[in-house]
């Protein structure tokens, strides 16, 4: 198996979503704060990238989703910290 660039990419992109994910279950990371979700669609863009390169449906589809998924939660957690100030 040779690994490739987008494959490399892809796999900073499962990093990000695997421990954001990690440090919200061990309490280490608020999944309240903006860097939470940021990270997560951050995650899914770079999946998404490797996918171009070798595309497997069913795993684009759910980045699609936990791309949207995070952009709701970035926009919410922006619009909470808002309100605060």
């Amino acid at each position: 198996m040779d690994l490739g660039g987008s494959d490399i990419v892809g796999l900073v992109g499962v990093s990000f979503i695997v421990g954001t994910y990690f440090l919200s279950q061990i309490g280490r990371m608020d999944v309240r704060r903006p860097l939470y979700p940021a990270l997560n669609g951050c995650g899914a863009l770079l999946i998404l990238f490797s996918l171009a390169f070798t595309f497997n449906l069913a795993s684009f589809v759910i980045e699609l989703f936990w791309l949207a998924i995070s952009v709701i939660g970035l926009v919410r957690s922006v619009a909470a910290r808002s309100s605060m100030d």
